[in-house]
């Protein structure tokens, strides 16, 4: 017998409070985002059969479940860095159209900055020094010089210069100035990216994302659930994943990024052309990051990324493609996996509730399509979730 499979839509999004929050908890935060995203929607905690979270407890999700007071039928532990989310909203669309899950909720929180202020721990998060990561550790190599030396492959390849990656922060701070949750909101320009202390060659401090505290949630339902819901539906039209490589010397070449793959698929399997997103929300941990997904999702052609971000074409205001409308990774916060902020993000706008950082169509109407798409580890993986209205 022949299920028939179900359309699968973002009840409730929320985040957290965000930015500096040195009293709160991780399970805290998490608890906070998670309430405010079913409250969202409109729906009832009783109504949430499926769990999804990482990178919090022995047990992970199991612990964060229990705190929530959930006792899931469905759960996923998927943990692939910052893609994470991207990943986890596929496999939980999937089980809802499956029938194996009604409404999946996902849940984030970090306290990296106040755990970093505390002394807890160190600004730089060891991966340890096992399995493949044996040859590289011993040289200093950090996840930052990993990010750093696929920049500086991309500029020697295709004469991408400093300036067009320091104006990715300088577009992703003008967005962040629309944003009130955003933690740096105040404008930059590319001299002063330029100009600030180097962190790994060719970054220097503001070519990097800031450390935050926050959290993020977001309600997956089956289309009879969103029924019942107090927001609007915003689709998941089409998903794709994708795992590179964890050792440098692995990966085939450092100017293509995972989302080549994943991006490919999700437009694919959603019978869309990148042509027709109306907004694009990236991870961008570095400003390298931007720049080379929006060349892997199709935005523009391999090696044409730095041409493209020039002349504002990010901004939410008179930009030709909006990207990181909250300001991102680079401005507006980052807690770590950060991809969970990028589904939030993205159902705001496509529902017309990012206030005066909204992103509006040519002809004045809302947004009809978005594309989110999260990277992990030092582009080891890739999610890309495509969303509509």
């Amino acid at each position: 017998m022949t299920r028939v499979r179900r359309n699968v839509a973002v009840a409730g999004v929320a985040l957290s409070d965000c930015g500096r929050v040195p009293d709160a908890t991780p399970y805290a935060l998490h608890a906070q985002a998670a309430r405010r995203a079913l409250a969202d929607a409109g729906l009832d905690r009783s109504l949430v059969d499926g769990f999804a979270s990482a990178g919090l407890g022995t047990l992970a999700p199991v612990e964060v479940a229990e705190y929530l007071g959930l006792r899931p039928t469905w759960v996923d532990s998927t943990s692939v860095g910052g893609s994470t989310w991207e990943v986890m909203a596929a496999h939980a669309a999937d089980a809802i159209a499956a029938g194996h899950a009604n409404a999946v909720l996902l849940a984030y929180g970090s306290t990296a900055r106040s755990d970093i202020k505390a002394g807890r721990r160190t600004g730089e998060l060891s991966f340890g020094t096992r399995g493949p990561l044996q040859f590289e550790a011993p040289y200093g190599h950090t996840l930052i010089a990993k990010y750093a030396m696929a920049a500086r492959r991309h500029m020697i390849e295709y004469g991408t210069t400093i300036e067009q990656l320091a104006e990715v922060a300088v577009q992703a701070r003008a967005n962040a100035a629309l944003n009130p949750e955003a933690m740096f909101r105040a404008p930059v320009t590319v001299d002063e990216v330029l100009a600030g202390p180097l962190i790994a060659d060719p970054f220097t401090k503001l070519h990097c994302c800031p450390r935050s505290d926050g959290g993020a949630a977001v309600l997956l339902a089956a289309e009879e659930v969103v029924r019942d819901c107090r927001t609007a539906p915003v689709w998941v039209l089409g998903t794709g994943e994708h795992v590179s490589h964890a050792a440098m010397s692995e990966w085939p070449d450092f100017t293509v990024s995972p989302a080549a793959v994943s991006g490919r698929l999700a437009f694919e399997r959603a019978g869309v052309r990148p042509a027709e997103i109306d907004l694009a929300e990236i991870y961008d941990a570095f400003t390298y990051m931007t720049l080379v997904t929006l060349e892997d999702l199709g935005f523009c052609a391999k090696g044409e990324g730095g041409a493209f971000v020039e002349k504002g074409r990010l901004l939410v205001r008179g930009g030709e493609l909006p990207v990181n409308t909250d300001g991102g990774g680079l401005s507006a916060q980052h807690p770590g996996m950060r991809g969970l902020f990028l589904l939030v993000e993205a159902v705001r706008q496509l529902r017309g509730e990012a206030g005066e950082r909204q992103v509006r169509r040519a002809d004045g109407q809302l947004p009809a399509l978005a594309v989110a798409s999260g990277t992990g580890g030092w582009f080891c993986s890739s999610g890309t979730v495509v969303l509509g209205r």
